[in-house]
């Protein structure tokens, strides 16, 4: 399987994932709450909780799956090596957690779901997650969210409508990221099959019947539901399942036949081409995490006095409710 050593993310991060963050970024409020928001609020109790009650992946145990790990952090250029975790947990799902201190933590239905070749992928596409620095934004918006509900449901309301807006892009910035880490996920593979074949999976599939699961027509399923766009209005029925306005309710994901339609495209291009050919944008320094630069200890210490600031300010507009 291919090396990309020095690979930078921007060599393979979807354009709508790029185009999202933006919006993200750029939207009135965000900033003005993320700047409050330090490692240390959200980031080490998830690690603390996984060290508590998950079993961390090493030479010693789970052994085939740390070598796995271990060569997909090899293939991305991934530095300093995350950890990696295996929850006891039926649902076939994993995620990225952290980028100061970055894990991956992978359920038990997931590895009794997958052969070898789609866990790589699983593993591949989350560790895209942590080089394109997905995992630092989703926890700063998490944060941003529902600081923003809470002042808004404080203050009658006023709040909810940076808190609205921030969920919304949120959302949208979020579902673009996952084609950016599937993207991950061919590279360290070079093969889309299994890739694939782990979607399938993730959306129906049985260990109990996969002989009778076909991957070519789960890919056919993927076209016919492009064609549904063809009418406009499954397009809206389409925005309407991933933004359930009236319940507030959004999905975290495209749907996966949607992700195969993207990545199919994507293998197919000169893009992909080039950078399995070794001609792709590189790191400023090679095997290292694309992240922003650390801040200096006297912004650490202004960023500690504002988030006691906004907690002072919440605590003074709960007490005047309260009166």
């Amino acid at each position: 399987m291919p090396t990309y050593t020095g690979i930078a993310s921007n060599a393979f991060r979807h354009p709508l994932d790029l185009e999202a963050e933006q919006s993200l970024r750029n939207l009135p409020g965000f900033d003005l709450v993320t700047r409050k928001f330090v490692e240390f609020l959200y980031e080490r109790p998830q690690f603390v909780f996984h060290m508590g009650n998950s079993i961390q992946v090493g030479p010693r145990q789970y052994s085939t799956l740390y070598q796995m790990f271990r060569e997909c952090v090899r293939d991305l250029d991934i530095y300093p090596e995350p950890s990696l975790f295996v929850s006891q947990y039926p649902i076939s799902n994993a995620y990225a957690l952290g980028q100061e201190q970055p894990s991956i933590v992978l359920n038990s239905g997931l590895l009794d779901l997958m052969d070898e070749r789609e866990l790589r992928s699983v593993i591949a596409h989350e560790l895209g997650h942590i080089k394109c620095g997905h995992t630092t934004l989703t926890q700063m918006a998490i944060w941003a969210i529902s600081t923003a509900s809470l002042i808004g449901e404080l203050t009658l309301g006023l709040g909810n409508v940076i808190g609205s807006g921030l969920v919304f892009a949120f959302y949208e910035w979020k579902r673009k990221a996952e084609l950016s880490a599937d993207r991950a996920a061919l590279l360290v593979l070079d093969d889309i099959n299994p890739v694939m074949s782990g979607m399938m999976k993730l959306a129906g599939g049985s260990s109990k019947y996969a002989n009778e699961c076909s991957l070519e027509e789960f890919i056919r399923q993927s076209e016919r539901y492009q064609e549904l766009d063809r009418e406009e209005l499954n397009q809206v029925y389409k925005f309407l399942l991933y933004n359930n306005l009236a319940q507030g309710v959004f999905l975290s994901h495209p749907f996966l036949v949607e992700r195969i339609g993207h990545l199919r495209q994507w293998s197919t291009s000169e893009a992909y081409r080039q950078i399995r050919n070794g001609n792709y944008k590189r790191s400023a320094a090679e095997g290292s995490v694309e992240v922003e630069a650390k801040t200096p200890n006297n912004q650490v210490n202004d960023l500690r006095r504002q988030i006691e600031e906004l907690q002072q300010e919440i605590d003074r507009i709960k007490k005047n409710k309260s009166n």
